[in-house]
């Protein structure tokens, strides 16, 4: 199975434009490592919110890339 993010605006809305689309991971481990160290440059690109998935299945969703 194929793990992969979802980018989202505040609005909830997706984010297509000025972001690479994601990659796909063999794991939940490595697509949550490669977020760990690409949030930065998500949030920059004005992603506020991702979504993991696992093909179409939602594994958790709209979780904020602003640190609390």
């Amino acid at each position: 199975m194929a793990w992969h993010w979802r980018y989202e605006n505040a609005n909830g809305g997706v984010v297509t434009e000025g972001v690479a689309p994601s990659d796909t991971f063999p794991s939940q481990a490595d697509a949550e490592s490669w977020l760990g160290e690409s949030w930065r440059e998500l949030l920059e690109s004005g992603v506020e919110k991702v979504t993991l998935l696992e093909e179409d299945r939602v594994e958790y969703e709209k979780m904020s890339l602003r640190p609390e």
